[in-house]
């Protein structure tokens, strides 16, 4: 470990497996490489009989991990068809950029509902606002939305840099939104894996240099990370084992994931305290380069576009690069992040 880089292998993240843990997944990948018999040639009947099965295995797999919240597993079956609609266009190869960012959106928006605002406890505050009709009389109208104030005003957004970072600010604003107008302090953490490794040895490595965070403002905070893909879980346990080893101690951690490995969340609520994952669908396996499958691509690369290795953008430039509509919608979230990043 150098001064400025924290590594952790993958040999440690799976030291927090337990014997069911490993069977559980070893039965995963099995069925689907099963399922991937049917994928060339294509046998679209014999493909959904074994992804049926897959989801119902996983399912029950889900239910004995409570940190791990699944949207199609928790939420009413009205809802599923969503979540499903979702899923599917952010999959396809044919969605392009600015798709995959209104479907980014839209996910980040039903995962902010699953865990602040569809409680069955949650009292209800008011939205009271005034209205351009002034004739007989100024208008007002009077809303009813839950009360999450209690849920969001000690939080922190952290962001693990870069395909990381719209999907923050998307949950910064809906908690501005919903809350009493509380905008989410930031801090920015460059997490990156090392592509030369494959999923059995896979190293995650955290850039303090190029990293932006107060330890103080982390300590006893409920710290939120809204990656759009959770593999491996190495990323979010890297950051997390790091701010531990210098004396931060979250009060809670909530990572938001549009997709995730089976493997991963457990891996996350293992190796982390009184933290849960929510995710809107869960797959079943990655490959060896640590994929997930059958996945979505690279959502950084999606969501932002690529960078060259001989210029990559810092920052700033990758905010600048969202544009004008994106910069005025979430105008306080980029505040905050100006002033973490500048001081």
């Amino acid at each position: 470990m150098a001064d400025d880089k924290i590594i952790l292998k993958a040999e440690d993240l799976d030291g927090y497996l337990t014997a069911e843990d490993l069977s559980d997944l070893k039965k995963l990948d099995d069925m689907y490489k099963d399922t991937m018999k049917y994928m060339d040639p294509l046998n679209k009947d014999k493909v959904i009989e074994c992804f049926d099965n897959l989801g119902h295995e996983m399912q029950d797999i889900c239910a004995k991990h409570p940190g791990i919240q699944v949207y199609s597993f928790v939420t009413e079956e009205g809802a599923h068809a969503e979540a499903s609609h979702v899923i599917s266009k952010l999959r396809d190869i044919k969605t392009d950029h600015q798709e995959f960012m209104y479907y980014s959106q839209r996910a980040y928006e039903m995962l902010f509902r699953m865990a602040y605002t569809d409680k069955p406890t949650n009292k209800k505050g008011h939205i009271f606002v005034q209205t351009p009709v002034n004739f007989p009389v100024q208008n007002y109208a009077v809303h009813k939305i839950p009360d999450v104030d209690s849920q969001v005003n000690n939080s922190v957004m952290c962001v693990m840099l870069r395909g990381a970072l719209l999907p923050s600010m998307i949950m910064s604003k809906e908690i501005q939104e919903y809350s009493n107008d509380y905008i989410t302090p930031f801090a920015l953490f460059k997490i990156s894996r090392n592509d030369s490794k494959k999923e059995n040895d896979m190293e995650y490595v955290l850039d303090l240099k190029k990293s932006f965070f107060n330890l103080e403002q982390l300590d006893g905070k409920d710290l939120i990370f809204a990656d759009p893909m959770n593999a491996t879980g190495g990323s979010l346990v890297t950051v997390v084992k790091y701010l531990q080893s210098q004396g931060v101690r979250p009060k809670s951690i909530k990572f938001f994931n549009t997709i995730s490995t089976l493997k991963g969340s457990i891996r996350v609520t293992r190796a982390l305290e009184n933290c849960t994952c929510y995710t809107l669908w869960v797959d079943p396996v990655m490959n060896e380069k640590a994929y997930i499958m059958p996945g979505l691509g690279d959502a950084g690369d999606r969501l932002n576009g690529c960078d060259t290795k001989e210029a990559p953008r810092n920052i700033m430039q990758l905010i600048a690069d969202y544009g004008h509509n994106i910069s005025a919608l979430y105008r306080s979230q980029l505040f905050e992040i100006e002033k973490t990043v500048l001081g």
